[in-house]
């Protein structure tokens, strides 16, 4: 067995709010003890394969998604997390095309700093956004030793999260971290449980993935996110990873099956040539070859309720005084760019989803989105890149 698959086992905690609240309702602790609600493992039937998850094509505003969960009693948090909406999809067609996958768990890799030996080939899928240090170490030392890693996810490892009770518990504080965590100002302060693109931990994702959610944001979720094609935009049809696809410069990877939807990550970019590149001042390396691209934005603080009816729900967000939203946008502007002045937010206003790939000791791929799940099974030229993937990074 050479490919090993690691369930996103740390989101589904960070989300679950069986017996309480979880890290979206101001709760900085969370366990693993507790049951998964309704809805994480398996969901009701739906008139559309796409409404039981977090976007689909045709629901602007999410209002339909929505009526689905009210209708059905299946916990509103289970459509951003859980093993229904990404690695079964992506489990059920590795293994339909004769893959053979091991699999682990978060925790597995927290606490075992060997559990990646004898692979050749890691992967993360769909929504993949809490990390521990240790987490951290295992993925970044198996590809430093000469392991490959492929990140067909989003939104990955942006929060930095401390486990406790041997592992039976997970903190994080998220944006109120600098504030709240009490290991600020400690010699662990890089451990603080927030994210993972701040000064405090100087360690950001970008050096894990070579991409990072504060540089792209959402796609097709909410009306204050671009709906795009549902495709990524082909900068090099040379590369080894669209071997095989018939894709030209210019052309749109994914579109059909909405590939590029819900969360994506990217990094600083500049043309060269015409073709972007990565600028390296968000910690991408400057060896990360950009693949592919489609436009993302990070929700605002002028986000409104109507623009995401969902966010109204009780116990979900609380609306500001002035009925905005609270956002993402101006948290990455501050916490990461240091203030909030309009120079400083538009650095992080306009993104990118980014599909590339880079080397250190072994080769690291990542697709920059939750959601290239869905176009497996559906999209020939989807199935051939994760195809030049599996046959390249696990040989």
């Amino acid at each position: 067995m050479t490919i090993v698959l690691a369930l996103s086992t740390t989101t589904w905690c960070a989300y679950n709010d069986w017996g309480g609240p979880n890290l979206y309702m101001a709760a900085p602790l969370v366990s693993f003890d507790r049951p998964l609600p309704k809805g994480f493992l398996d969901r009701p039937a739906a008139p559309n394969d796409r409404l039981a998850n977090v976007t689909m094509p045709g629901d602007p505003d999410m209002s339909a998604w929505l009526e689905y969960f009210v209708a059905h009693g299946v916990d509103p948090w289970c459509g951003a997390a859980g093993w229904f909406n990404w690695e079964r999809r992506f489990v059920a067609w590795a293994e339909g095309a004769g893959h053979r996958l091991d699999y682990l768990t978060s925790v597995d890799l927290h606490t075992r700093a060997d559990a990646l030996d004898g692979y050749r080939l890691y992967v993360s899928v769909g929504h993949d956004e809490y990390w521990s240090w240790e987490m951290r170490d295992t993925v970044e030392g198996f590809v430093g030793r000469g392991g490959n890693a492929a990140f067909f996810s989003g939104n990955t490892a942006f929060w930095q999260v401390r486990f406790e009770r041997d592992a039976r518990t997970m903190r994080c504080w998220k944006d109120l971290a600098p504030d709240h965590d009490p290991v600020v100002g400690t010699p662990d302060e890089r451990r603080m449980s927030g994210l993972w693109s701040h000064p405090r931990i100087e360690r950001p994702e970008n050096e894990l993935t070579g991409v990072t959610f504060a540089r792209a944001g959402y796609v097709r979720a909410g009306g204050a996110a671009p709906a795009g094609t549902g495709g990524y935009i082909v900068h090099r049809p040379e590369h080894w990873a669209f071997e095989g696809t018939n894709l030209h410069y210019g052309d749109v990877l994914g579109a059909g099956p909405v590939v590029v939807s819900y969360e994506a990550d990217g990094c600083a970019l500049a043309l060269e040539n015409g073709r972007p590149v990565p600028t390296g001042e968000d910690g991408t390396p400057k060896s990360f070859v950009v693949l592919a691209s489609a436009p993302a934005q990070l929700w605002s603080n002028t986000l409104r309720t109507d623009d995401v009816p969902l966010l109204m729900r009780p116990g979900v967000y609380t609306p500001n005084d002035d009925g905005t939203v609270p956002a993402e946008l101006e948290v990455v502007a501050l916490q990461i760019g240091g203030d909030l002045r309009p120079e400083t937010i538009a650095k992080f206003a306009h993104g990118h989803c980014v599909m590339g790939t880079f080397d250190r000791g072994g080769t690291v791929f990542t697709t920059g989105c939750t959601d290239w799940a869905y176009g497996l099974g559906h999209d020939p030229q989807v199935d051939r890149v994760t195809e030049n993937v599996f046959a390249r990074l696990s040989r």
